[in-house]
């Protein structure tokens, strides 16, 4: 799971871990090397990047091996990063493609109607009379808003727009997310 978040119309406070949350939230995608000094590309997965600093203990790899990070500095869109014992070019391109965890319960909280993907994938999804639509299976991020994939018992998928007017309630504790269809929502 990435440590991605997505802004919702809702009550009760979120980004408190509940039983059966991942123990480690994928960050980033280590790249190729960069220079010469060891550093290696990292590609963001986090809505957090700014914790990624200097001295931080990382986890690479599904071992989620710890690792701390020497240095950090951004170059363009990509964050390049030093870890200990990996000086040299031909050190850190071992760690290509690996991905960098931290663990979940070291994540930011978040205000309240805001929810990290990890929390709502895999969620019922359902009308306001209470008519089961399907379970949200995808987050696709868009420009404007995110877009809620929900795959049905039967039929084809159903997208729904993250936005107050279509996303009316999310209920953790019940596992399930209330929508409002509005036309040309469902699939014909």
């Amino acid at each position: 799971m990435s440590e991605r978040k997505s802004i919702l119309p809702d009550q009760q406070p979120a980004g408190s871990p509940s039983p059966g949350e991942p123990v480690f939230l994928a960050v980033g995608k280590l790249g190729r090397p960069h220079g010469v000094r060891g550093e290696i590309f990292l590609h963001i997965l986090t809505d957090f990047p700014d914790r990624l600093k200097d001295g931080i203990t990382v986890f690479l790899g599904l071992d989620h091996k710890p690792i701390e990070i020497l240095s950090h500095r951004w170059h363009v869109n990509a964050l390049l990063l030093s870890f200990a014992d990996y000086n040299t070019p031909e050190a850190v391109a071992t760690l290509t493609n690996q991905y960098v965890f931290v663990k979940a319960e070291d994540r930011p909280p978040l205000p309240d109607g805001e929810y990290y993907h990890h929390q709502i994938i895999g969620l019922k999804v359902v009308d306001e009379q209470g008519q089961i639509l399907g379970t949200l299976t995808q987050i696709l991020e868009t420009g404007a808003n995110d877009v809620y994939v929900v795959l049905p018992p039967q039929g084809a998928e159903i997208l729904l727009p993250a936005i107050e007017d279509v996303i009316l309630r999310v209920d953790l504790d019940l596992g399930q997310i209330v929508v409002r269809l509005m036309p040309g929502l469902l699939p014909d």
